[in-house]
């Protein structure tokens, strides 16, 4: 069989801020040899305008969740299967099925090869339900399957799920526990790795402390420049921030999410205390650790100061890169259940809406307007990346001027002023009732 496996980007641009495709590293691995396999980045490469494979299958987010429906009427044939997974498979199947001949619900290590196997004796099921039970294993990356260098940065995995449960998140939707690969199978991933700078895609690096110091006692002599995503707890322990940064750490992003503890109530995120934010983010730089801080605006407990309290606070601590995101009600979560019980849903399902755009507000704030709390959002996040104010957070912090970090920082900056300009009031993936002909 043919296939084509397509990891798709959100609207019809050619974005600056791709990372490496992870997914398709593991989909080689569990793809048996004797089939054909094509693996496409629909953020960096342009989609053809026919696929003529057995097996179309896309990697769905909710953000994509528009793009991936219309792009399967558009390459759906007779002969062909259209098969669809991801994070926004594990809550929205019944919606997926209308556009999928096929949905695998949770990991691809114990549905795609199933797949593959009933799609070669012609019975593919509508569904294949993961049990997460599968052990994760190493993964052995075929650098051939890409077309991209992606700035010659690695992405890699040490655990999938988060030990915390934050009504926002969507992490939780898709995994049920914890699952880790060893101290030891990192390190054998990490030394055959061609990139000398690594991101680990982690929710939370950090599950425990024991089990991360050895992690990062075991690829320290391996000589990797990498950055990762931590909570408020871990970024409060000296040793374990000591020996991040002997193990090769630069940046670790943080999701402070709100300087309001109302707000950190509301949202259940148990591990942050936002009156210590301060000596956290001092601590952290004690370490010559940069910090790229994420931001979660309009809550309940949220005023209009808000955007002016959390842009200062930002700038004041010299963070490097920053969110300043609106609160974006996600299915399935439990502030989706939330706002669809209290009729404050703007739109039904945002992601599928022809009218919904980025960065618009979604669901109705408590007080403040929904234009208010978009456009304070676009204020802050224009003006943290406009070059007086990031020439004042880049000589404000002497660890800014360490090499990597100088790099690091002078590129996240400029790549995230471009991406705003490109992606705010965009709409997401096309008309999707669009009709598609096929002129052939």
């Amino acid at each position: 069989m043919k296939i084509t496996f397509i990891r798709l980007n959100m609207f019809e641009h050619i974005s600056s801020d791709a990372m490496k495709p992870l997914l398709f590293g593991i989909i080689r691995s569990l793809t048996p040899a004797k089939h054909e396999i094509e693996f496409i980045d629909e953020r960096v490469e342009r989609l053809p305008e026919k696929i003529e494979s057995d097996i179309i299958a896309f990697s769905v987010e909710t953000y994509t969740a528009k793009r991936a429906y219309i792009l399967s009427k558009k390459y759906k044939t007779e002969n062909n299967i259209i098969a669809m997974g991801g994070f926004h498979a594990s809550v929205m199947v019944d919606e997926m099925l209308e556009y999928a001949d096929t949905v695998l619900i949770g990991d691809a290590e114990d549905t795609w090869g199933r797949f593959l196997s009933d799609c070669e004796n012609g019975s593919p099921c509508k569904k294949y339900i993961s049990d997460e039970s599968k052990p994760l294993d190493i993964l052995e990356d075929d650098p051939t399957i890409y077309r991209h260098n992606y700035y010659g940065i690695g992405v890699y995995q040490i655990s999938r799920g988060c030990k915390f449960n934050c009504d926002f998140c969507s992490i939780k939707t898709m995994y049920k526990c914890v699952r880790r690969k060893s101290a030891d199978m990192i390190a054998q991933e990490l030394k055959h790795a061609k990139e000398k700078i690594i991101f680990f895609v982690d929710d939370n690096l950090f599950y425990d402390k024991a089990s991360a110091i050895e992690l990062f006692r075991k690829i320290a002599p391996l000589k990797k420049k990498w950055a990762c995503q931590i909570s408020m707890d871990a970024a409060r322990d000296d040793e374990l921030l000591c020996e991040m940064k002997k193990a090769g750490c630069f940046l670790v992003l943080m999701g402070f999410e709100s300087l309001n503890p109302k707000s950190l109530g509301e949202m259940h995120k148990s591990a942050n205390t936002a009156e210590d934010y301060d000596e956290v983010i001092k601590r952290i730089y004690r370490h010559k650790l940069l910090i790229y801080g994420t931001f979660v605006l309009g809550c309940d407990n949220d005023g209009q100061d808000v955007f002016r309290r959390t842009f200062e606070f930002a700038v004041r601590n010299k963070i490097a890169v920053t969110n300043f995101n609106p609160l974006i009600p996600m299915p399935g979560t439990a502030v989706y259940k939330r706002m669809e019980q209290d009729n404050r849903l703007i739109y039904k399902k945002w992601w599928l809406s022809d009218d919904y755009r980025y960065g618009e507000t979604a669901f109705i704030p408590k007080h403040m307007t929904p234009n208010q709390l978009r456009d304070g959002c676009l204020k802050i996040r224009t003006e943290f990346y406009s070059a007086g104010c990031v020439l004042k957070r880049l000589f404000s912090n002497p660890i800014n001027f360490i090499p990597l970090n100088f790099f690091v920082f002078v590129l996240a900056n400029i790549i995230s002023h471009k991406e705003i300009l490109k992606k705010q009031g965009q709409l997401l993936g096309g008309i999707l009732n669009e009709t598609h002909i096929d002129k052939t």
